[in-house]
């Protein structure tokens, strides 16, 4: 669009951050083009680069970097924060709020994604998937069955039955999986219509042998499975880990793997490394030097279509803002937004 008469500091701003990790897509461009703006593509590997570059933006699109309470604090004319993704806990959202900027995610963008992630690092666990490799790399036929059983014989617990959770309900459900969820907004209308049985938390540690923490990290969700928790589960089961790494102390499952508290993990979400690094990340945390876990990087929310998806639908909630409608999912729906104030 061209630009009109206005002077540059009154055409809005927008941000777009991870610019060199997630490069923006013509995609992006195309829609952004529709609405008069001044377009600033960053990193933000640091507070002081993102504070830099957002202090006077009107909207930010925002992949893995984070907005903390300072930063947001000091935004003097933000509209709108676009994640450009599910998880928000590395935006300041009760900040964002009292400043009055709508939080927009995408809370459906990934999950058949995840789900099927999901499912392939627990397939891998049952059917012992990464051993087998080894073995057949090593010219050898195993001769016992490892603690190979027939996944009609398992249970599955899934911490958290959100949109992901259901999904990953439903392909357990199609292997002949028993499926436990837990989640305190859960109804038994819920369990019954998705095939579940509700259970408290320590039952599911108690009687899972694969156990899927997919609730959001919260304050009250971080660490929640630590070596207490590891002790209450069966020494054959396995953790798969496609929701958030901070929901486990990893140094204690590293631990509770090394010393067969608990059989076996699959992780695609970590908080000791940042898999996002233009430079790479240290492998020299005790969970890289354990064979029983298959680790991937943070890779589970990834397919052509979810990424296409993801970019189409954060551009078009930027320019819906900028445009004073309301967006498809803001996370704090009772803030009171700068187009309502006037």
């Amino acid at each position: 669009m061209p630009m009109s008469n206005r002077k540059e500091d009154e055409i809005p701003c927008i941000v777009r951050l991870n610019a060199e990790t997630v490069p923006m897509s013509s995609e992006e461009r195309h829609i952004m083009a529709s609405i008069e703006h001044r377009l600033v593509e960053v990193e933000g590997g640091s507070d002081e680069e993102v504070f830099a570059a957002v202090r006077d933006a009107d909207a930010i699109m925002i992949v893995s970097s984070y907005l903390r309470t300072h930063v947001i604090e000091g935004l003097t004319r933000c509209k709108v924060i676009s994640r450009m993704g599910t998880g928000v806990d590395k935006i300041d959202i009760d900040a964002a709020t009292r400043r009055g900027i709508i939080v927009n995610n995408l809370p459906d963008v990934f999950t058949n994604e995840v789900a099927d992630h999901t499912l392939a690092l627990l397939l891998a666990a049952a059917r012992q998937l990464k051993f087998l490799d080894s073995s057949i790399r090593d010219g050898r036929r195993p001769h016992d069955l490892m603690g190979i059983h027939r996944l009609a014989s398992q249970t599955v617990g899934i911490i958290g039955f959100g949109l992901i959770g259901q999904a990953v309900a439903k392909r357990c459900k199609a292997f002949g999986l028993r499926v436990l969820a837990n989640d305190p907004l859960m109804t038994q209308e819920d369990a019954e219509r998705h095939g579940v049985a509700i259970a408290d938390l320590d039952s599911i540690l108690e009687q899972s042998d694969y156990l899927c923490p997919l609730c959001p990290l919260l304050p009250q969700t971080r660490k929640m499975l630590a070596m207490p928790q590891f002790r209450k589960m069966k020494p054959g089961a396995a953790l798969i880990n496609t929701g958030r790494g901070g929901l486990t102390d990893e140094s204690d499952l590293a631990t509770a793997l090394k010393e067969g508290v608990i059989r076996y993990a699959g992780l695609d979400v970590f908080e000791f490394i940042d898999v996002f690094g233009n430079e790479g990340f240290a492998t020299d945390h005790d969970l890289f030097k354990l064979s029983n876990v298959l680790l991937t990087p943070h890779f589970g929310a990834n397919s052509q279509e979810a990424a296409m998806d993801c970019r189409l639908r954060s551009a078009i909630a930027v320019r819906d803002v900028l445009a004073g409608k309301w967006p498809e999912h803001p996370v704090n729906p009772g803030v009171r937004p700068w187009f309502q104030s006037q």
